[in-house]
């Protein structure tokens, strides 16, 4: 009898286990297919006149190192007048190779350990950079994190629903054809990006669908490289070529991205869209400056820093700030149902 019951309790355990790791390769598995899904969230203004406001900062996660802690310090402050909503990351959030696993202590030192200020205990929206994809890309994506401080969010490719706006967040590394054909001596994370035009072949469906359908106000689309960009990387040209044509025909009306370590805001006279760098999250100075068309470029600022944005059912205001709090730059348009202005 005692061996019988050995028996049953051994075959009971392995049942157990058995049914344990099923579900868990399940759930690995709709994990993989749902990223190449652009997901919807709501984010309702909590203002009584369903205005916006939030913060954008970039190519940050240093330890607090190269001034992260003291452009987090100025944040807060920011934040605090605007009363901000939310924060969105442009990426490049853990350096120099993204996070080893969830339990990395890099996410506590350079994330929860400095952005303290209470204006900032608001929702995080983030995407990766080409610096996130050297690590264990699952881990930034993973809800263990969000579970360690609930203010975190990343996922590749995604949708923040506002109301008045709706963010279209994409995931841009995998876009770059360098990280592929020419790495150097980095190992990239492709995980669940593999096969690679497949992925950016339903990235790019994906948002312009989403783009079509949409009827916001405000149409903004983040992303980790640049489009148009006078800094270090410059243009990338595969985003010109595929992403920017689709931008274009769903009147977009800014594209915000990382990548260069600087603040910067292009306006060209054949593209309807502004396009605004914010990526002084740390370490800058980098003292490049790529040809460029002078009258195109509203702001450079080669030093760190971030960004600022307030929108109404009628306007939309941005504003750049350097690591003491200084204004460096201000930018605006209106909107009604016939006519677009804009000032300086």
């Amino acid at each position: 009898m005692e061996n019988k019951s050995t028996m049953n309790a051994s075959l009971l355990f392995f049942s157990a286990l058995f049914l344990v790791l099923v579900s868990c390769c399940s759930l690995s598995s709709c994990a993989a297919d749902a990223d190449h899904e652009l997901r919807r969230l709501q984010h309702a203004s909590a203002k009584a006149d369903g205005s916006l406001s939030f913060l954008v900062v970039g190519d940050w996660g240093r330890r607090g190192t190269y001034n992260q802690s003291r452009v987090a310090l100025q944040m807060g402050v920011v934040g605090e007048k605007l009363d901000i909503d939310f924060v969105i990351s442009t990426g490049d959030n853990f350096y120099d190779d993204g996070l080893t696993g969830i339990d990395d202590p890099a996410f506590e030192e350079s994330f929860s350990k400095i952005y303290t200020a209470p204006s900032l205990q608001k929702q995080w929206y983030n995407v990766l950079g080409n610096h996130d994809y050297r690590g264990n890309v699952q881990a930034q994506l993973s809800p263990v994190l969000t579970g360690l401080d609930g203010r975190w969010l990343s996922m590749r490719s995604f949708i923040v629903d506002a109301e008045i706006a709706e963010f279209f967040f994409v995931d841009t590394t995998p876009f770059a054809d360098k990280y592929f054909t020419d790495p150097e001596d980095h190992v990239y994370d492709w995980s669940g990006i593999l096969p690679r035009n497949e992925y950016l072949s339903n990235i790019l469906k994906d948002v312009d669908s989403a783009l079509k359908e949409s009827n916001t106000k405000w149409k903004i689309v983040v992303g980790h490289h640049g489009i148009r960009s006078a800094g270090q990387h410059g243009d990338t040209a595969e985003l010109v070529s595929q992403l920017l044509p689709i931008l274009e025909a769903n009147d977009v009306d800014l594209y915000i991205n990382g990548h260069d370590h600087c603040l910067q805001h292009i306006s060209t006279p054949n593209s309807p869209i502004q396009f605004l760098t914010s990526g002084g999250g740390s370490k800058a100075w980098r003292g490049v400056v790529m040809p460029y068309d002078p009258s195109e470029i509203k702001l450079y600022y080669d030093g760190q820093g971030f960004m600022s944005v307030q929108i109404t059912p009628s306007q939309v205001d941005i504003a750049f700030y350097d690591v003491f709090g200084n204004v460096l730059h201000k930018w605006g348009t209106s909107k009604d149902l016939y006519s677009t202005t804009m000032y300086m």
